[in-house]
């Protein structure tokens, strides 16, 4: 009896030590939660030139409130480094700089209301990932019919090269999107840490809302993503929100029996067979408002408060990083969450033991998801075939005798695999966005008309 009464009170203490530790990681999460700023650092010229607007907070495309054109203070530049969690320099457009730009003083000026028709699209590059993320950027600018916005984040010696590979894209093509490079930055204070999860700069995302705190809306994805037509179709996913919604991705699995998560995860997850986080749509404005529910305190958390203590909590218990932690958030906040078809997000779990995409069966694949290094292996030819594709495809050419029918024909050969019997979703799509996309193109050459980059 008195071996049980040790016990049990060994529990206890050990139980109060690790509330003790949670509630003490919380605490400094809150107190240091505005020392995350890092200095701010020279603004230097990363891209071609954009100005800051205020951004709506409704979702989708509409709500946009901007500046009457010539009375804005702020300078038209892009920006490289700043302090990127909580302030923009001075010269900068954020949020506020409608409050103190010369509109605010004049008596009867009417500000003007108009959709933003660009797509923002961020990505985060390390490593050798800077042909991978450029092939991505290329099929997004291919097929899209309205202008677009990257948001690079890189290590920085990548900077130069991606500046100088998207310098050198034709002019006519260039007119289509425009583009910021960042620095890879995380909150100082456990900046090793993050950096380290899963893979090098992985987690970067995580910390979007805070770094970008005048985008509305934002579209992330992997390196390896390949579009397989226009990103702003997946953009009007965010007019599809309810009042709940800030975040939308697909299913990790459609197939439980070969799921990740129901099988082997260690945390709680979303759903039954989890999210996959590599394609993201997210309503930044709602995210950076919203107050989570967990498992850690009975006090609801902004999102820069939820993360760190996130992590202690399950640092032991985590395979895949920083999708881990998205997961556990949505478990606790599934009303938080749209949940997209897998033909938005299709990877070779989808096809590699038979095809169980019902949705990419019937319309096809939407967006291809080369994750576990497929493009750059013969594991899976078919997903290779299709980055290749795009990547030697030589811009101004037509696409259907430079792209699809090389395309095709690459296919064939992979029909001794699975993915490879299921190629034709591959293509299906494809196929359409390669004649809108063509049309588009002849019917701007007869117009002569070009994207309008400028606000």
């Amino acid at each position: 009896m008195r071996c049980y009464l040790h016990a049990f009170l060994l529990c206890m203490v050990f139980t109060f030590c690790s509330l003790l530790y949670v509630f003490s990681q919380l605490a400094s999460t809150l107190e240091d939660r505005d020392d995350w700023n890092l200095k701010e650092q020279e603004i230097t010229d990363r891209s071609s030139h954009d100005t800051r607007r205020v951004l709506r907070k409704r979702p989708g495309l509409a709500g946009l409130r901007d500046r009457e054109e010539g009375l804005d203070r702020c300078k038209s530049l892009s920006v490289s480094y700043w302090n990127p969690y909580w302030r923009l320099p001075a010269d900068v457009c954020g949020v506020n700089c409608f409050l103190e730009s010369p509109l605010r003083r004049r008596s009867g000026s009417a500000v003007k209301e108009h959709r933003d028709e660009r797509s923002h699209l961020a990505v985060v590059a390390c490593g050798p990932r800077l042909e991978e993320t450029l092939t991505m950027l290329k099929s997004a600018v291919l097929f899209s019919k309205k202008p677009l916005h990257f948001y690079i984040f890189a290590e920085d010696n990548l900077h130069n090269s991606f500046r100088s590979a998207l310098h050198s894209w034709p002019r006519t093509v260039q007119t289509k999107f425009k583009f910021t490079i960042y620095p890879i930055t995380f909150p100082k204070e456990n900046a090793n840490e993050w950096k380290k999860l899963f893979k090098p700069c992985a987690s970067q995302r995580l910390f979007l809302p805070l770094i970008l705190k005048g985008v509305d809306s934002l579209l992330y994805v992997d390196t390896d993503i390949i579009f397989l037509q226009p990103v702003e179709d997946i953009w009007a996913l965010l007019s599809q929100f309810n009042s709940s919604h800030l975040a939308a991705m697909a299913p990790e699995h459609e197939e439980p029996r070969i799921g990740w998560y129901n099988r082997f995860a260690r945390h709680p997850y979303y759903g039954k067979t989890g999210i996959n986080s590599g394609v993201m749509l997210i309503n930044m404005t709602r995210l950076r408002e919203k107050f989570f529910k967990n498992d850690m305190t009975a006090v609801a958390l902004r999102w820069e408060e939820i993360l760190m203590p996130l992590l202690q909590k399950y640092k032991l218990n985590i395979t895949w990083g920083d999708q881990d932690l998205l997961n556990i958030i949505f478990h606790h906040n599934p009303e938080s969450l749209y949940v997209f078809p897998c033909q938005w997000n299709y990877r070779p779990d989808h096809c590699i033991y038979g095809s169980n995409c019902q949705q990419a069966e019937q319309e096809g694949v939407f967006i291809l998801h080369g994750n576990r290094g497929v493009y750059h292996d013969d594991k899976q030819p078919a997903f290779r075939a299709v980055y290749e594709a795009i990547q030697k495809y030589p811009f101004g050419e037509d696409m259907e005798t430079s792209l699809l029918l090389p395309l095709e024909a690459s296919l064939q050969m992979t029909k001794h695999t699975y993915c490879g019997r299921a190629s034709h979703l591959f293509t299906k799509k494809l196929k359409q966005s390669i004649f809108s996309a063509q049309q588009h193109i002849t019917q701007r050459r007869q117009s002569g008309f070009h994207f309008n980059t400028t606000p």
